[in-house]
């Protein structure tokens, strides 16, 4: 028995036609799986631009800020050089206060410091500027060698939660012999508050006249706010 195993024309035709779909579906297969590949990279590299532009963009705002709040504080620091003196002058201290009493017709009788450490100079100025008494502090042994610093600190206090900014107690008593009408010294006291050396009075002694109710004599103590 012979078998034939000639394929006829269109018989070679179908297997061609069958082999070419295969290798065409396993060329798309190819080419899909290549093609997600290059869009996933791709993709990875917009997804790490994007978080690279979103962290340009937040700090080109945080810059913005930073130089907005630069520009704030930087009226702010003046602002507080001008209102917060930056010397302890107590002589200058003395004479606004001794002025202010004067136009308000305030008697006083004496504008004391807390005693200094490095001897009696700023005290002993201040009287001899304002007329008023003070009292003398102790000198320091080896004060003519104290530094400048140590100068500029001297009587001052640190006020708490404000670094750099110094207080300097100052008691003002009126004269007990010369007291003062109640409406002047309201007005003295508030000269006081709008006055830059002497914006806060922290506590007030007042002794009422004996021989008429209306006239007071007081004892005041100032802060005065300084930043060396």
């Amino acid at each position: 028995m012979t078998i034939n195993l000639k394929l006829n024309p269109s018989q070679r035709l179908y297997y061609l036609l069958i082999g070419l779909i295969g290798l065409l579906l396993v060329g798309l297969g190819a080419g899909a799986y290549g093609i997600n590949q290059l869009l996933t990279s791709h993709a990875a590299q917009l997804t790490s631009l994007k978080a690279k532009n979103l962290a340009l963009s937040q700090e080109q705002l945080s810059l913005v800020k930073a130089k907005k709040e630069v520009n704030t504080y930087n009226s702010l620091l003046k602002i507080t050089q001008t209102v917060v003196p930056e010397d302890k002058d107590q002589a200058e201290a003395v004479r606004e206060i001794v002025n202010i009493a004067a136009k308000n017709g305030v008697n006083l009788e004496a504008i004391n410091f807390p005693a200094s450490t490095l001897g009696t100079t700023g005290s002993s100025s201040a009287a001899a500027s304002s007329g008023v008494a003070t009292p003398a502090a102790s000198a320091s042994p080896g004060s003519a060698s104290a530094s400048s610093k140590a100068s500029k600190l001297s009587q001052l206090l640190p006020v708490k939660n404000i670094p750099g900014v110094y207080d300097l107690l100052i008691t003002v008593q009126s004269n007990p012999n010369r007291p003062v009408a109640y409406n002047s010294f309201i007005s003295f006291l508030s000269d006081l508050e709008h006055n830059r050396r002497t914006a806060q009075i922290s506590t007030i002694t007042l002794q009422p006249d004996t021989n008429n109710r209306s006239l007071l004599s007081f004892t005041l103590t100032l802060n005065e706010y300084i930043k060396p």
